[in-house]
């Protein structure tokens, strides 16, 4: 029988992650931790306890750890909690980086805790034009002076976990996993396809690979299952060029000089809100990458298996481009309709 403790549990990947845990008869408790108020299902269930803790005060992470974990026996730790926003300053590190290293240190003082699963992203990974386009789980990390917070705070916090395998009682797991291009995850890209124009590097039509909130909870419940210690890379199941995942938001796309989009994007910011930063962005969107996904596959038995909820079929997708493109029949027919 196993308790975990899930931080950042009202996210749709904690919900699914939750879901995949349940759904073992060996799950006798899942302790459920958020800053906001609790949700409504799948948090309905007598084995799911909720407490609400803000993870950016160290006081307050002493006190979930030295009191609930403590009592409750928990064993399993799965830390999620970050800002879902591209936000600034030091309560967004507080959140993003030194929650992860408080939780761990505290962890290790609580003799049922055994295991620890850090989510950690495909986005601490650098991209550019003389990288492998695979990435694996050594592939160079993002840091620099020019690299926005957002980044470095994940980077900081990937690398404060990695550094306690092996010298930890607890049984560590770093996963870095693709982008979850879903509502309320915090994804950039989610954000960059909801206006009705998209805009991206001319000359360039990256690969990216995306994840689902399914396929991203279950690998993290197989995680947290195992004692395998380490890190691994986690794609998803779609595998699409930009082009093609504007085209199945039903987005049109413009392809201007790369050296527009900074400001473009930071006119949208400005004018209309978001929270899309094309600093964030700027090497995927010109040079993307994929996950290699080898190592989780073979430790964890992690496979994508669920493809991203798509706006549009693909069937679709091929009758607007048809349609909107004058040289063929469909094509004149819609613009002789729409005037």
């Amino acid at each position: 029988m196993s308790r975990f403790l899930v931080t950042g549990a009202t996210t749709v990947v904690a919900e699914a992650l939750i879901e995949h845990l349940l759904d073992d008869p060996r799950t006798e408790l899942v302790l459920a931790v958020g800053r906001e108020p609790r949700r409504a299902p799948p948090l309905e269930d007598g084995r799911v306890r909720y407490e609400r803790v803000d993870l950016s005060r160290e006081r307050e992470v002493r006190s979930l750890v030295f009191g609930p974990v403590r009592e409750l026996g928990v064993d399993r730790i799965v830390h999620m909690a970050t800002h879902r926003r591209a936000i600034e300053g030091p309560r967004a590190h507080a959140l993003n980086a030194q929650a992860a290293r408080h939780v761990l240190h505290f962890a290790e003082r609580v003799e049922s805790v055994q295991r620890f699963v850090y989510r950690s992203y495909r986005a601490i990974y650098e991209d550019s034009a003389g990288l492998p386009a695979r990435i694996g789980e050594d592939h160079p990390l993002r840091i620099g002076p020019r690299t926005p917070q957002y980044i470095l705070d994940r980077v900081e916090a990937d690398l404060a976990v990695c550094a306690r395998m092996g010298m930890s009682r607890i049984r560590i797991a770093v996963l870095r996993c693709a982008e979850c291009l879903a509502e309320g995850t915090g994804s950039q890209l989610w954000d960059y396809l909801q206006p009705k124009v998209c805009f991206r590097p001319l000359g360039f039509d990256p690969m990216i690979n995306v994840i689902s909130e399914d396929d991203l909870g279950r690998a993290l419940a197989l995680a947290a299952r195992s004692d395998a210690e380490g890190i691994f890379t986690v794609p998803g199941y779609d595998t699409l060029p930009l082009s093609r995942i504007i085209a199945r938001f039903g987005r049109r796309e413009v392809a201007v000089p790369g050296p527009l989009l900074q400001p473009l994007y930071g006119l949208r910011r400005a004018a209309l809100g978001g929270d899309f930063d094309y600093a964030i962005n700027r090497g995927r969107l010109h040079f993307g990458g994929v996950l290699d996904g080898e190592r989780a596959a073979e430790v964890l038995g992690y496979r994508p298996e669920q493809p991203v909820r798509w706006p549009l079929d693909l069937q679709e997708v091929e009758r607007q481009a048809r349609a909107s493109n004058p040289r063929t029949l469909a094509g004149r027919f819609a613009r002789w309709r729409d005037g």
